[in-house]
């Protein structure tokens, strides 16, 4: 039975079209990864499938009575709630029909006893559905997935607004897991969630029983939990059967054999035309050329998609800093407390280390102490000389509204135009992005214009925090190329393994010595 039907469905901003008479339908129990290059329109789909923006054109109808969970990591989260709060939100439904119960039993002191037992009836039958939907055991269920995201070492009486962002992602995580949705729309689930972690929502989305459909550009990730593919490219939507490799496979074969009928059809176009005319002006040979120009004019020509614009990542490195990169003295880091036991770390000039571990333990902290954008709470640390610092922060929480063209400009102001457009092509994007304001570009263009600024400054230390957050498979591989090719040193966090394995000299683990793991 279809759940989701959409029809013809066009769309676009400003002279940028999105898509063009795209049409889908989901199945019940159907677990789709939703697949395509940064900027093809995925999370655009998702908001005009789940009604938060108005197509230009085509319908969008639900089946009756579906209940939709959509994981949008710009929920607002109230001040003053916490964690275990927001995840009781999931089960509003049930304690409103707690709060119906106890209205009508305020009420039975004043009726009839016909009216009476009316109300005993009614009583029964929502007593019954709290039972049926595990009313009764929503705080188990609430520890258990809690306990499988990791929110328990965050802390369940926590104030929301203290969390980081990895945090904030798993409780808007687990509050969908435990509304049990008739289908679960995931917007890249594992941007900020720690390996582990990403472990146990692997195993929870193989075994769902439900429909999903998931944006990830994590393709082990997306490989082991879909069985459909659906794949966004030159504003078209296509269906595939299987996993991502199994997509892949045929969409080379299908890139390969239209190929061939363009350039079979293209000579037989060419050889057409020069019979015309050559024989069009002759009496004896124009009623050929005739036929021979209707046959060209009825054919169905075959266009070639645009090849996307692959990006290019050459960081430029500037003098040759000191030997020693940093060295710290019983760093203690934090805010109000410690979020480390002291550490004494000493980097070297050549090494690029990955820190790694769960969300929350301080890793983004451990590089603003050690960059001097946060003083630490006791202890010390020394930066080496000749540094030149290149910082990719993790989030950018305010709204960009300079076009792609002023950002650049603003941070090299001698370019040219040119020279700016052709920094920002080269970092993959197109001439619509350039000219768009970067606050409607999606989070992976957004990263793109994040690294052009990074990659055009010469630079010995690269301080980089989850940059492959939001981008896409051509744009990680490159980035990842151009990490190992890079003369500097670099510090890293990263929560993909099959990315920084091939980059890092050296691994550190964070939570060998954080105060935050219970």
């Amino acid at each position: 039975m279809s759940i989701l039907t959409v029809k013809n469905l066009s769309h676009g901003f400003g002279s940028r079209a999105i898509f063009n008479d795209v049409s889908f339908r989901l199945l019940n129990g159907e677990h789709i990864g939703l697949v395509g290059a940064n900027g093809e329109g995925k999370s655009t789909f998702m908001n005009i499938i789940t009604r938060k923006l108005e197509p230009d054109e085509g319908n969008v109808e639900w089946s009756k009575r579906v209940r939709v969970g959509y994981l949008d990591q710009h929920t607002a989260l109230s001040e003053g709630m916490t964690v275990r709060d927001v995840l009781k939100g999931a089960f509003k439904y049930l304690f409103d029909l707690e709060d119906e119960i106890n209205e009508i039993y305020g009420k039975m002191g004043e009726v009839s006893p016909e009216e009476l037992d009316k109300l005993m009836e009614e009583v029964g039958t929502l007593q019954d559905m709290l039972s049926n939907n595990g009313f009764y055991t929503i705080d188990a269920k609430v520890d258990e997935i809690a306990r499988g995201l990791g929110l328990d070492d965050v802390g369940l009486e926590r104030d929301v607004q203290d969390l980081s962002g990895g945090q904030r992602t798993k409780v808007l995580l687990a509050k969908l897991l435990l509304e049990k949705p008739d289908i679960l729309l995931l917007d890249e689930p594992t941007n900020y969630l720690d390996e582990v972690h990403i472990e146990w929502l692997k195993h929870y989305l193989q075994n769902y029983e439900n429909a999903f459909i998931l944006i990830s550009h994590d393709i082990p990730f997306l490989n082991s939990v879909i069985n459909l593919v659906y794949h966004m490219e030159n504003q078209e939507l296509n269906r595939y059967v299987g996993d991502y490799d199994d997509f892949l496979k045929v969409y080379e074969v299908k890139k390969q054999q239209l190929e061939s009928a363009y350039k079979k059809q293209q000579q037989e176009i060419s050889e057409l035309k020069d019979f015309v005319a050559r024989n069009k002006a002759r009496v004896s040979t124009r009623n050929m050329a005739m036929s021979r120009q209707k046959k060209l004019d009825k054919m169905d020509v075959i266009e070639l998609a645009r090849e996307k614009p692959k990006p290019e990542f050459n960081f430029k490195y500037g003098k040759t800093s000191g030997k020693l990169i940093f060295e710290a003295v019983d760093l203690v880091i934090g805010y109000d407390s410690p979020l480390s036991s002291p550490l004494n770390l000493r980097m070297e000039r050549g090494q690029k280390v990955a820190l790694t571990g769960a969300n929350g333990i301080g890793k983004t902290t451990l590089l603003k102490s050690i960059i001097g954008e946060l003083v630490p709470l006791s202890g010390s640390v020394q930066l080496g000389e000749s540094l030149q610092i290149g910082y990719f922060e993790q989030e950018i929480k305010e709204a960009n509204y300079n076009t792609c063209i002023e950002e650049i400009w603003n941070e090299f102001p001698s370019l040219s135009q040119y020279e700016v457009r052709a920094a920002l092509a080269k970092c993959g994007l197109t001439t619509e992005h350039i000219e768009s304001k970067v606050y409607v570009l999606s989070g992976g263009e957004q990263a793109k214009v994040r690294l052009c600024k990074l990659i055009n400054k010469e630079s010995n230390l690269l301080v980089l925090d989850e940059p492959t957050n939001h981008l896409d498979v051509d744009a990680k591989e490159e980035l990842k190329r151009a990490l190992k090719a890079y003369k500097g040193s670099i510090i890293l966090i990263s929560h993909e393994p099959e990315f920084y394995r091939d980059v890092a000299t050296d691994v550190w683990n964070c939570e060998s010595w954080t105060t935050k793991l219970f």
